[in-house]
Parts: C-alpha cells; sequence; structure tokens
C-alpha cells in the first residue's frame, strides 16, 4: 500500500489489485484506530437478508481472522470458476457432459472402512494378526493393562 502525491496538495491511497482483495479496505473500515486495540468493520450479513452489519473487532480476533486465510508457505491457492465453480458445479459437469456425448461417470462402490491392521498389512506385507516370533499363530488381545501411575519419566541431562 502506498501513498501517491499529486499536484496541489493531494494525495491519493494506492493499493494494489492483490491488497484491494483482503476484505478491508478504507471503504470497510471504519474507526479502525480508536486507541484501545479494536476495530470496527461493515459488512454484508448475506445470513439476514443481506443488510449491512457493523461488528467490532479486538485487535487479536481480527488479526486471528485474517491468518485463517494466509497459506503456508509452499502452498499455491488454487480458485476454481466458470464450471468448475462451486456453486451448481455438478449441474453444469452434467451439462457439459451431455453437450459432448459422455456417459456419467459411475460412481464408486462405497467400501467398509478398514483397520489400521488391514492397511497396515497392505502397506507392509506383514500381518499385526500374526505371530512376531513364529509368523503362524494368531494374536488376540486378552487384556489391555492399565499405565502404572508410579512410573515416572527419567531425563538425563546431556549438556
Amino acid at each position: 500500500m502506498s501513498i501517491i502525491d499529486l499536484p496541489g496538495d493531494r494525495q491519493v491511497f494506492h493499493a494494489p489489485w492483490s491488497q484491494k482483495r483482503f476484505g478491508f479496505n478504507h471503504h470497510h473500515r471504519r474507526g479502525a484506530n480508536d486507541g484501545d486495540g479494536a476495530s470496527t468493520r461493515t459488512g454484508t450479513d448475506y445470513r439476514h437478508d443481506a443488510q449491512q452489519k457493523t461488528m467490532r473487532l479486538e485487535a487479536d480476533e481480527f488479526i486471528r481472522r485474517f491468518l485463517l486465510h494466509v497459506l503456508p508457505d509452499g502452498f499455491q491457492r488454487i480458485r476454481y470458476y466458470g464450471f468448475l465453480a462451486n456453486r451448481y458445479r455438478e449441474q453444469k459437469l452434467t451439462c457439459c457432459r451431455e453437450l459432448l456425448g459422455m456417459p456419467a461417470p459411475e460412481t464408486p462402490a462405497l467400501e467398509t472402512p478398514k483397520n489400521y491392521r488391514e492397511r497396515y498389512e497392505e502397506l507392509t506385507g506383514s500381518s499385526l494378526w500374526q505371530c512376531p516370533v513364529c509368523h503362524r499363530g494368531r494374536m488376540l488381545v486378552i487384556e489391555i493393562l492399565p499405565r502404572s501411575p508410579h512410573r515416572k519419566m527419567t531425563t538425563t541431562d546431556t549438556s
């Protein structure tokens, strides 16, 4: 964001296109610096007939809400638009398939979710059901022992 000086002691606030999209430009910001660390924002409440409402946020809550939209380093935001936009995506894709003469995709059969033992066997090839020593017997849970309340973690100082 920058301030551009114009002839005749005039100044214009300039925000690049990417910064205008954040939703807290000067139009939406009122009393942003009241001195008490809070800001007042106006916005449209679409749940209540698109009424214009004013909301007062503390600085830490405003920053928390803002940072929910910031991606970690190395991530790329993907935004779909057109027929891949969220609203009416299924209807538009169905229409595209009809226009292209493509058959509707088959819905995959819902599989029963596998437990961690079955998934482990698929990934590693070794079974958690078999005895790890003889590889013939079947392991069964007989009892789950509670953690000892007297067990203390010992830490050794390596410095």
